[in-house]
């Protein structure tokens, strides 16, 4: 019974890297897509570029941090199997990073298909792709930062967590969160569709919500951060909150 113990943890670690595959999969190449298959509009060069930039932004940010934390991957693999994951952001962590992008996606199709929302300005689109832009960046940068960078919610112990207060932590406590809504909302002016402003402001909303329950567990649970809180006042945007 004893010789089953490794096969088995070798299993668990195979699964979950099959479910990471499948879920970076989803999230990278047919989320992304989705405007162009529901649409079924080839020629739409926004919904194009709506679905390189996550892949080309995801291979940036993960070359760049994985030189510096080539341990970070296999934190960021577990996803919600992780140890001491918080119990809301199991619901959470999927709602905001995976349901709720793909209906901005899946209603940006819809509405270019059905002609929901009026033509905008070329302009419009041209400033949501400037925002992307620098959404990922900031959220690059973030990462690039931070070691602790987890897909989750939790006090990494097992890591050696520490607070991190340098590059954009000495601006917001949370930057890539605050990127993250800025590149939902903005693919939303990328894509022409006002419809889905309404599933990017839920990402937004959600986004908060797990910025506030993010923060007062990291105020409580991990040493240092409480001081840090009270050097960086803001979580998300400077002078606002």
């Amino acid at each position: 019974m004893e010789a089953q113990k490794p096969a088995a943890g070798k299993t668990l670690r195979q699964a979950l890297r099959w479910r990471m595959v499948v879920q970076l999969l989803l999230v990278l190449v047919l989320f992304p897509m989705l405007p162009l298959l529901i649409s079924w509009r080839w020629g739409w060069w926004q919904a194009w570029l709506a679905a390189g930039l996550p892949l080309v932004a995801m291979i940036v940010s993960r070359v760049l941090a994985l030189r510096k934390y080539p341990d970070l991957a296999a934190e960021r693999s577990q996803m919600t199997s992780a140890a001491g994951i918080k119990r809301w952001d199991r619901f959470l962590m999927p709602a905001v990073a995976f349901y709720l992008p793909a209906a901005v996606y899946a209603t940006a199709g819809l509405d270019e298909r059905f002609s929901w929302s009026p033509d905008l300005p070329v302009a419009v689109h041209l400033v949501g792709l400037a925002v992307i832009v620098l959404g990922y960046a900031l959220s690059t940068w973030a990462l690039v930062e931070n070691r602790f960078f987890s897909s989750v919610v939790r006090i990494q112990t097992d890591r050696g967590h520490t607070v991190v207060s340098t590059g954009p932590y000495r601006l917001v406590r949370h930057p890539a969160y605050a990127a993250g809504i800025w590149v939902m909302v903005a693919f939303a002016l990328l894509l022409g569709s006002l419809w889905a402003l309404i599933p990017a402001g839920l990402v937004a909303g959600g986004t908060v919500v797990r910025t506030a329950l993010e923060d007062r567990t990291l105020q409580q649970e991990l040493p240092g951060y409480a001081e840090y809180a009270r050097q960086t006042r803001y979580r998300l945007l400077p002078g606002v909150w």
